[in-house]
């Protein structure tokens, strides 16, 4: 594993959003969760260092598994606790451009969350 450090200044804004922000490595280690991943997932306990498929489901793991090959997104939305979220999955690339891990950002949305067409006349 590459060891890999967020540097202050993004880490600190990557706290500043109202969204959970979750990275792992090529292998699935988690390299790195901003306060809201951390409130997220603290029945967990500390996840800095475990891997993340350890609690996803065979299904999860294969799409995981096929973001990392061939760097393609997921996003969806779900439910959970009353609260509507967008989820974003999508890999992140090293300075070579090399698939290097996973980055997942949970964005909570509005009740009413407007949708506007811009190619709309």
């Amino acid at each position: 594993m590459q060891d890999y450090e967020v540097p202050a200044e993004v880490a600190g804004w990557m706290n500043m959003i109202g969204c959970a922000v979750t990275i792992c490595d090529w292998n699935g280690v988690i390299l790195y969760m901003n306060d809201l991943s951390r409130k997220t997932f603290a029945r967990h306990g500390d996840m800095i260092g475990k891997n993340l498929f350890s609690c996803h489901s065979e299904r999860s793991q294969q799409m995981i598994r096929h973001m990392l090959a061939t760097g393609d997104t997921n996003a969806y939305t779900i439910e959970k606790g009353g609260i509507r979220k967008l989820i974003y999955q999508t890999p992140w690339r090293d300075s070579t451009g090399r698939i290097a891990g996973m980055a997942e950002i949970s964005i909570p949305l509005p009740e009413d969350m407007p949708h506007y067409n811009r190619d709309a006349k």
